[in-house]
């Protein structure tokens, strides 16, 4: 696909201003920011995708975090979600460092994309259903632009579940209906693409051990290899 497709869709996520109760969150959590980060310019904007765009495998959260992605302006970016997430990816050879600190740390991702349905931090890590639907279109565009090489997906958590299955019928894929219930470990097949579940990597599934180091790697490796991707054991 083209490359700048993409790049130019994320910029554009960056600029949107669609729902203002997140514009006035994110903004405030930039201005008064976490004490631990005080010499920081936040980002403070919708964060885009982050990964290449001939992905195989596609990544999708719930929302960026307001001191992580609402700082560093990449996903899952400067907090402990995404500690657990791309050190999973490492492990299992799909990203070039197990940590993910700055939008310039040298971090590459292999074959793998990771984006969410709502781009802008939410109050509480709650989007409401409106801006969950406001948002649904970057999604579309974004899964349109991946399509010719996309082959798996893994959906973190219920809502991002709830918020893919819309939009990859708008897409263009056959949703089963009624549609599939999210689980742990559920698959669902679309046309030509496999949908995987997997509990969030929040710290309250991390740390309560409701999911495991070992629940999010099997899960990684069973989506990776579905999308031709070479997984370590």
């Amino acid at each position: 696909m083209d490359a700048g497709s993409l790049s130019a869709l994320d910029q554009r996520i960056a600029g949107c201003r669609a729902c203002p109760r997140l514009v006035a969150w994110r903004e405030e959590v930039a201005r008064t920011k976490r004490a631990a980060f005080a010499d920081w310019t936040y980002w403070g904007r919708p964060v885009p995708g982050f990964g290449p765009p001939d992905a195989r495998l596609l990544i999708v959260g719930l929302a960026p975090a307001a001191h992580g992605g609402n700082r560093t302006g990449r996903m899952f970016t400067g907090d402990r979600s995404g500690d657990v997430l791309y050190e999973a990816l490492y492990d299992v050879g799909l990203a070039s460092q197990p940590t993910s600190r700055t939008a310039d740390d040298g971090l590459e991702l292999y074959g793998v994309r990771v984006t969410a349905p709502v781009h802008c931090a939410p109050p509480a890590n709650r989007p409401t259903p409106e801006e969950r639907d406001t948002c649904r279109p970057w999604l579309v565009q974004e899964l349109h632009l991946l399509r010719p090489t996309l082959r798996a997906v893994v959906v973190l958590g219920a809502f991002g579940w709830q918020a893919a299955l819309p939009a990859f019928a708008e897409a263009g894929w056959t949703v089963p209906r009624p549609r599939p219930a999210f689980a742990h470990g559920a698959r669902v097949a679309l046309d030509g693409l496999d949908l995987f579940g997997c509990f969030h990597v929040s710290q309250r599934n991390t740390f309560t051990g409701r999911l495991t180091p070992q629940m999010l790697r099997d899960v990684l490796r069973g989506a990776a290899r579905t999308a031709g991707l070479a997984a370590r054991n």
